[in-house]
């Protein structure tokens, strides 16, 4: 199901491109659409107020959410109430395979980048536990991802694209990252147009014994 990882050059940067068949995307994106369809999609706000350009769900035990309240994990869709939603069971599979980390993901921010949508740089700390590697997976248009050293220093960009796969690990798993731009029309796969990136992390303190 998982096609070769390549060197990035980046030490804990891992990237798998192509690791997902066509056939495999479109199962994927299935069960995603599927799955959000109990928890739709809204846009967030920064802790100043302003909206996001891009629009977000989540699946699994706790989601990432923002607002004037700041950033956080909650197991409730803040516009619903309800809770999330679980995750299919192909992304767990895929977390397993390609982390080889003891302990499930309980958490998969789905954001849906449209024409024009991007992220800024940013560190993933909001996790209790930052040992656990960040596993993210791209469906539909190309992503300009932006990728530097956790300490500051010069990025680089990556072209990721429909079922390419990769990794935040060891020394990567602070790195800063963002998204540059969405490559519009670079893929049919989603409806509507954009781009799907599911990002696997955990969320909750470890339970594993020293």
């Amino acid at each position: 199901m998982v096609r070769g990882e390549i060197d990035t050059g980046l030490e804990g940067f891992r990237l798998w491109p192509g690791a997902l068949s066509p056939a495999d995307q479109a199962g994927l994106r299935d069960a995603v659409l599927a799955a959000v369809g109990a928890a739709p999609f809204y846009r967030p706000t920064t802790r100043t107020g302003r909206p996001f350009s891009v629009e977000m769900s989540n699946l699994g035990p706790l989601g990432w959410v923002s607002d004037q309240a700041g950033y956080r994990y909650q197991p409730t869709h803040p516009a619903t109430g309800a809770p999330w939603p679980p995750m299919p069971e192909r992304l767990l599979r895929l977390w397993s395979e390609l982390t080889g980390w003891p302990e499930p993901p309980d958490a998969c921010l789905v954001n849906l980048y449209r024409e024009g949508a991007r992220m800024g740089l940013h560190q993933d700390l909001d996790e209790a536990d930052r040992s656990a590697p960040v596993l993210s997976i791209s469906l539909g248009d190309t992503a300009v991802f932006r990728i530097g050293a956790a300490g500051g220093g010069p990025t680089r960009s990556v072209r990721l694209a429909s079922g390419d796969v990769c990794a935040l690990t060891g020394p990567a798993r602070l790195a800063r990252h963002g998204v540059d731009r969405i490559l519009a029309g670079s893929s049919g796969l989603i409806p509507g147009g954009g781009r799907l990136n599911l990002t696997l992390r955990r969320a909750a303190p470890a339970s594993r014994q020293s």
